[in-house]
């Protein structure tokens, strides 16, 4: 038999996945299925009709969803041919190497010559990418600081415009990029707006309200099975690292709850600060693991830690090398998440059906895409707890920003720039169950 008569109709269904659910044009199919996506995505189900509409959007969910196949082919959908010598999309990402993925998948789905993709990113001179514009673009890719310089120099023409993408929003809005965002899409005096994101929290959320224009909001979860058990978790979301250090300090001041800790945080000096920072009283009952200076209370070992009665809370740096065992300790405590996700995930795995380990994490806004990673790849939603009602909640540092306050608060009450909306119920914060509250319940219920 002919294998490709056998394999012919099983392309078909796949193409007919494609045409029918999602109206894509034969060329884009006949790409998607050369490519291997032999079926759409929930991303791309809930949200190229949406694009290929023209309605401003904003799509949330983790890695590996289809954020990125899902904007690629609804501005191939829009733009079909290349007639301008203008470029009529802009897609902001956050480094060079995405710029590059980028522009690959444009390539790679892309059939028709006569679309032109140029791409913006970081390198010594702009003269080879504004010679490049300047021979004619359709789609540019660029890092948001690049876009901005080169069309300061008036070597990017924004006249043409219809779709402005930003993918990978919250981690633009890490980098300190909102600046660059922001004057690009003020240029533009009327397009379609297309925000992909892992996490939608405060600080994105004031980026693109200014620029925004009643966007649909595309939520999806994407959870791996869970394949180990692990502790349970609490999550505190905190604006900022004064209020981190504000409500470390609230709870270790519960000396009846937590007789032991464990904090973790990015570096030893970080370390030294957070122990400089406890009130006196918790000071004196803190250590550091292999602290930086010789003359800061510390242990050499975690082990020495667990055996010693002087001393509760123990901090732990995560550039420190090794596997920490914290097996025996009632609470860990991540005041900083670590930069791989493996690391967090480690230390929550539980090794003894009977460990009785509790984590709490504090993130703040920029930390809450780890947190989607983490939950991604353990299969389990952190809850979120409310703050403690007597925690003090430190300002925000940033001058410039607080000083924008009462404009951004203006600018949310008209109809374009609402970027805000109604939680999933999943996501809705319907208790306020303390760390020390959980910990006295569950106490209860033991001894009780």
């Amino acid at each position: 038999m002919n294998p490709k008569l056998t394999t012919l109709p099983k392309n078909r269904t796949f193409a007919a996945m494609w045409s029918d659910k999602l109206k894509l044009n034969k060329q884009l199919v006949r790409s998607l299925t050369d490519a291997g996506y032999l079926t759409p995505k929930e991303m791309q189900t809930r949200s190229l009709s949406r694009i290929i509409g023209g309605q401003d959007m904003i799509g949330v969910g983790p890695e590996g969803c289809g954020k990125t196949t899902t904007y690629v082919l609804g501005v191939l959908m829009r733009l079909k041919y290349g007639v301008e010598e203008a470029p009529r999309a802009l897609i902001l990402v956050p480094d060079k190497e995405r710029v590059i993925a980028v522009t690959e998948q444009f390539e790679l789905l892309n059939k028709n010559d006569t679309i032109r993709i140029v791409s913006l990113y970081a390198a010594p001179g702009t003269e080879a990418q504004m010679n490049a514009l300047a021979d004619g673009a359709d789609i540019v890719v660029a890092t948001p600081d690049r876009a901005r310089s080169i069309y300061l120099k008036l070597g990017l023409n924004l006249n043409k415009i219809m779709m402005f993408v930003v993918d990978d929003a919250d981690a633009i809005v890490k980098q300190g990029l909102q600046l660059p965002v922001n004057e690009l899409a003020n240029s533009i005096l009327k397009c379609q707006h297309l925000i992909f994101t892992e996490v939608l929290h405060g600080k994105l959320e004031h980026m693109i309200a200014p620029f925004m224009n009643q966007p649909a909001i595309i939520e999806v979860d994407e959870l791996a099975e869970a394949e180990a058990e692990i502790l349970d978790q609490l999550l505190y979301h905190v604006p900022n690292f004064r209020t981190k250090l504000n409500l470390l300090n609230l709870l270790m001041h519960d000396t009846e709850v937590f007789t032991k800790a464990v904090i973790f945080v990015n570096t030893r000096l970080t370390a030294e600060k957070i122990l400089n920072s406890l009130t006196h009283v918790i000071k004196k009952e803190a250590a550091i693991l292999n602290p930086l200076f010789f003359e800061t209370a510390g242990f050499e070992r975690i082990d020495d830690f667990k055996e010693q009665t002087e001393k509760r809370i123990l901090i732990v740096a995560n550039e420190l090398q090794g596997f920490i065992d914290v097996e025996g300790v009632p609470f860990i405590i991540h005041l900083e998440l670590p930069d791989e996700k493996e690391t967090f995930i480690d230390r929550i795995i539980k090794r003894d059906a009977d460990q009785e380990t509790f984590a709490i994490t504090f993130a703040t806004d920029i930390e809450l895409s780890m947190v989607k990673k983490i939950e991604q790849a353990t299969g389990h939603k952190i809850p979120t707890a409310e703050l403690p009602e007597d925690l003090i909640v430190a300002k925000e540092e940033n001058k410039e920003e607080t000083k924008k306050k009462p404009a951004a608060k203006a600018a949310a009450t008209e109809v374009r720039g609402e970027a805000f909306h109604e939680k999933k119920d999943s996501n809705k914060k319907d208790y306020n169950f303390s760390a020390g509250t959980k910990a006295k319940m569950n106490k209860k219920k033991k001894h009780g």
